[in-house]
C-alpha cells in the first residue's frame, strides 16, 4: 500500500506534461495488448472455421458423388437421393454450411456436363438453395446482391429473367456485370437485349467477357445489330463492331458506313479496322475525300485498309502520301505502289532531303 501510495505521491508531483505522456503510454500500452490478444483470438477462429471448411468440404463431396450414384433416372428421385435433399436442406439453414455447400456444388457444375449436370441443377433446387439465392436479390449490400445473380447464372435459373434485367440499372458496377453474364450465359444473344437502352458504360474487360461466354456455344440464332451500331452510348458502339467482325456481320456494312462520319475519333478508327477485315472498297471514295481532315490513327487506318484491297484507280492518292511526315503511313505508301505499280516504283524519284523514304524503298527492294 505504500508503494503504492509513494508512486501515486511521485506521480502527483510531475509536470503536467510528463503526466499526460505518461497517461498517453499506459493507455497505449493497454490498446496494443488488446489489438494482440483480439488478433491471436481471430486467428485462431479462423484456423477452426478452415478446418471445419475442409471438413464439410470433403463430406459434401462425398455426399454429392452418393447422390449422383443413387439415382437411375434423371427424371426422378430415389429414396437414397430423397434423403440426402432432406438431410441437406437442415444443414443449409446455417449460412457456414449453405457456402460450403453452394461452392462445392459450382465447382462440380463447372467441371461437368450433360445429364451429371442436370442433376445438380435440380439438387440446387429440390433443396431449396434456390430461395435462399433469391433472398440475396432484395438484400441491401450490393456484394449479397451480386453472389446471389452469379449463383443464379452457375445453376441455369432461367425463370427469374426479369428480376435480373432490372438490375442491369443498378447503381454498382459488380452488380451489372454479374446481370450482363447471367443474361447472356443463359440466353445468349437474345439476353444481349438489355444494350438497346444501356446507359452506363461497357468497360473492355465486360466487352471481352460477354464476347467469350458467346463463343461458346454454337448453331446460336444471332440478333441484328445494327440498332447497337446507331447507339448514342459509345460502349454499345464498340462491342458492336467486335460483333460485327468476330460474327462477320456483312449485312452491317451499310450502317458501318455511316459510322465513318461519327463524331468520335476512335470509334471511326474501329470501324475503319472492321471494314478491313471485310476488304470492304466501298468507303474508300469517301476515306480519301476526307483524308487530310482526319486523325492520324484515322489516317494509319485507311492505309492499312489500301494495302488490302488498293487498285490502279488508287495510285495517285498513294503517290501524294508517300511522303507523309507518319512513318507508317510512308511505308504503307511505298508497299501498295510497289504491289500496284511495280515499275513506278522501280523508277521512283525520291527528294535528295528525304532520306527516310529512300531506306524504306531500299528495305521494301530486298524484302
Amino acid at each position: 500500500m505504500n508503494d503504492y501510495q509513494n508512486i501515486l505521491e511521485y506521480f502527483n508531483q510531475l509536470p503536467t506534461l510528463v503526466k499526460v505522456v505518461w497517461v498517453i503510454s499506459i493507455a497505449l500500452f493497454t490498446l496494443i495488448l488488446g489489438l494482440i490478444a483480439y488478433l491471436k483470438i481471430l486467428r485462431i477462429n479462423l484456423r477452426r472455421n478452415e478446418i471445419k471448411r475442409i471438413k464439410y468440404q470433403e463430406i459434401y463431396e462425398e455426399h454429392l458423388i452418393n447422390y449422383l450414384y443413387a439415382g437411375d433416372n434423371i427424371d426422378e428421385i430415389s429414396t437414397e437421393q430423397r434423403e440426402f435433399i432432406n438431410k441437406m436442406k437442415k444443414d443449409i439453414s446455417i449460412e457456414f454450411n449453405r457456402n460450403i455447400l453452394v461452392a462445392v456444388m459450382t465447382k462440380l457444375v463447372n467441371d461437368i456436363s450433360g445429364e451429371v449436370a442436370t442433376a445438380i441443377y435440380k439438387l440446387y433446387t429440390e433443396t431449396g438453395l434456390i430461395d435462399y439465392s433469391l433472398q440475396k436479390l432484395k438484400a441491401r449490400k450490393w456484394e449479397i446482391i451480386a453472389s446471389g445473380i452469379y449463383e443464379l447464372t452457375q445453376f441455369e435459373v432461367k425463370h427469374v429473367y426479369k428480376e435480373i434485367e432490372k438490375l442491369i440499372k443498378h447503381p454498382h458496377k459488380e452488380v451489372r456485370n454479374q446481370a450482363q453474364l447471367y443474361l447472356v450465359n443463359l440466353f445468349q444473344f437474345k439476353g444481349l437485349k438489355f444494350l438497346n437502352d444501356l446507359e452506363y458504360q461497357l468497360s473492355e474487360w465486360n466487352q471481352i467477357q460477354l464476347l467469350e461466354i458467346l463463343q461458346k456455344f454454337d448453331n446460336q440464332e444471332i440478333t441484328d445489330i445494327t440498332i447497337w451500331l446507331k447507339s448514342t452510348n459509345i460502349s454499345v458502339v464498340e462491342f458492336a463492331l467486335k460483333l460485327a467482325k468476330v460474327y462477320n456481320q456483312f449485312e452491317s456494312k451499310e450502317t458501318l458506313l455511316e459510322l465513318l462520319r461519327h463524331d468520335n475519333k476512335e470509334l471511326k478508327v474501329q470501324t475503319i479496322n472492321v471494314l478491313t477485315y471485310f476488304y470492304d472498297t466501298e468507303c474508300k471514295t469517301y476515306l480519301k475525300s476526307n483524308f487530310h481532315q482526319s486523325s492520324e490513327s484515322e489516317q494509319i487506318a485507311f492505309f492499312k485498309l489500301l494495302e488490302n484491297v488498293a487498285e490502279n484507280s488508287d495510285e495517285d492518292f498513294v503517290i501524294e502520301n508517300i511522303s507523309h511526315p507518319n512513318f507508317k503511313i510512308k511505308l504503307a505508301a511505298l508497299k501498295i505502289l510497289k504491289d500496284i505499280n511495280p515499275d513506278k516504283f522501280n523508277y521512283l524519284e525520291i527528294a535528295k532531303n528525304n532520306t527516310d523514304a529512300k531506306r524504306i524503298i531500299e528495305f521494301i527492294e530486298h524484302n
